[in-house]
């Protein structure tokens, strides 16, 4: 399997750290690069952020039309996904988790961030990767392969972190408190929290995006 294309941005010489940010369905790597500076995390030991672009594929609830996705989505829905292609794109982004570990980064200071259908795909890499990581973050997303998914023992404490908006119109609160509750029967202790926005990122959770980071990785 070839390595995903991505965006890099270090924060600083001596990299001790790495977050790998997917994006959502029609975007691509460089959708949060604009948000890396304000989470300042400016320190004497720096992190690399790798922003990977989603292959290009049609989307059926978008009439077919080709746009960057990590997955097919088949009518509106948790579970109306092609799950072979969530769980290819799992498996690319582990891909990038071992390069960053082939780099000299320890993999408890990896943290996976992920966007809407992203952040789908990060809690099922994140939840099956065999070495143990340093969180994931999902925003504004949902957990479609909740019932499918099989954690591996390595990642069985694994901080998780769900921020959503309670106004979204394309994945309704509910889902992410449906999220919250797989996660608890799976075991974690995922700490929750929402914002009066729809489908987007504001200002107070960049906020709590940096200081979250910040508690994990400096």
């Amino acid at each position: 399997m070839e390595l995903l294309a991505t965006v890099e941005i270090e924060t600083g010489p001596q990299v001790c750290a790495s977050v790998i940010w997917l994006h959502g369905l029609g975007s691509d790597g460089h959708d949060f690069e604009p948000i890396i500076p304000q989470l300042q995390l400016q320190h004497k030991q720096g992190v690399r952020f790798v922003l990977p672009h989603a292959p290009s594929i049609p989307i059926t609830i978008n009439g077919g039309m080709i746009m960057p996705a990590w997955f097919d989505i088949l009518e509106h829905g948790e579970r109306h996904i092609d799950s072979g292609q969530l769980l290819a794109s799992s498996a690319a982004i582990h891909k990038l988790i071992d390069r960053e570990i082939e780099n000299g980064i320890a993999s408890d200071k990896i943290i996976l961030v992920g966007f809407s259908q992203g952040g789908a795909v990060c809690l099922q890499a994140g939840l099956t990767y065999d070495q143990p990581l340093g969180g994931i973050l999902g925003l504004s997303t949902f957990f479609p392969t909740a019932e499918a998914v099989s954690p591996h023992p390595a990642n069985a404490g694994l901080p998780i972190q769900i921020f959503h908006g309670s106004q979204d119109p394309m994945l309704p609160e509910w889902m992410a408190e449906n999220t919250v509750k797989y996660l608890k029967k799976l075991g974690y202790h995922p700490a929750y929290k929402s914002y009066p926005m729809p489908h987007s990122v504001c200002h107070e959770e960049i906020a709590d995006i940096s200081a979250w980071l910040k508690s994990i990785l400096l």
